[in-house]
């Protein structure tokens, strides 16, 4: 299965890889961009792997060795990072709403479920439609843009007002609008949907809040059709002790949404459509260590790993000095 990552040379240059997680990972030749190799593809009408071979391959790239010296860099990028949307959608998986449901339940008696339940239900009940036909709409949400995405190896820093920074171990669906405002998916790639999960219990309306947080993908661009199952781990570390580790479920067979309705319901908005964006999407997740009642500390370390991916996805929690807030009036 083809994987597109972005590498850093030796010297600083990148470069775009070509890999099909068993051989020799290869340079392809003449681009220095996911952006611009998916662009180019749009331009002849050529899929990703056609535009890859239509290039051609160079040299031999070390992915071990780029993972040790911190040369793994985000899969794809976009020359403006203000025009790469961040978004997801969440309660989709089988089990996913268990957490949710609990902690949203001291707000609402016990007979009555709460909006979490109702929404995971509903897309039990209409979230894999029939082709053709028009599933219902999952829960939705912003995170930013590019400039929050960090790559494998980065810290990702929580905001020094936050009451939580919780990893969120998913994958995620990559999109490019061409010129005519067609949607392209580029790839899948593994995801940390890093979150403030102790804001979000406090009221379940500040949900939009505790997410415009940092997030990070995995170094691999999976390019083709994501398996019916995907099986991985969500660990976290605190010096040498593994604190947490549980396996999570992903893929069509463990979700109550199809992909292809998450992406309707959020490309039939015309204002996700524009020329040239780059849109990341997360699919959601069932494994929570918040959920688990662990409370992350500074130095922690997420390591989320999942086949068909051979690359894990790691990053140290660190938080942001705080800093006076200031608006001047002009």
């Amino acid at each position: 299965m083809l994987r597109v990552l972005q590498v850093a040379s030796a010297a600083g240059a990148m470069q775009v890889v070509a890999w099909d997680g068993e051989g020799a990972a290869r340079a392809v030749k003449g681009v220095s961009s996911t952006y611009d190799l998916a662009m180019s593809a749009i331009a002849a009408g050529r899929s990703l792997a056609q535009e890859i071979d239509a290039a051609g391959l160079g040299d031999e790239v070390d992915l071990h060795k780029a993972a040790e010296e911190g040369r793994l860099a985000l899969p794809i990028t976009h020359p403006d990072p203000a025009h790469f949307v961040v978004a997801g959608t969440g309660l989709t998986h089988l089990g996913s709403a268990d957490g949710r449901d609990k902690m949203h339940k001291a707000a609402q008696s016990e007979e009555k479920p709460t909006d979490s339940m109702r929404m995971f239900l509903m897309g039990v009940e209409g979230g894999k439609p029939k082709s053709g036909e028009t599933g219902v709409q999952p829960e939705w949400f912003y995170k930013g843009n590019g400039t929050q995405l960090r790559a494998t190896g980065e810290d990702l820093v929580s905001p020094a007002f936050a009451l939580d920074g919780g990893e969120e171990p998913e994958l995620a669906g990559i999109y490019l609008i061409g010129p005519d405002g067609t949607p392209f998916r580029v790839g899948y790639c593994l995801a940390n949907e890093f979150s403030d999960h102790v804001t979000e219990k406090g009221n379940y309306l500040w949900l939009a809040h505790s997410k415009l947080r940092q997030a990070s993908l995995g170094p691999e661009l999976l390019v083709g059709d994501l398996p019916e199952h995907v099986e991985g781990t969500s660990r976290i570390l605190r010096g040498d002790e593994v604190i947490f580790e549980k396996p999570f479920l992903s893929g069509e067979a463990n979700m109550s949404h199809s992909i292809a309705n998450l992406e309707y319901h959020n490309f039939k908005y015309v204002l996700f459509c524009q020329p040239g964006e780059l849109h990341v999407h997360f699919f959601g997740t069932a494994t929570l260590s918040v959920s688990h009642g662990i409370k992350t500390e500074v130095g922690d370390v997420f390591e989320i790993a999942a086949a068909p991916f051979k690359l894990p996805l790691v990053n140290r929690l660190a938080v942001a000095a705080d800093k006076p807030f200031v608006i001047k009036s002009l």
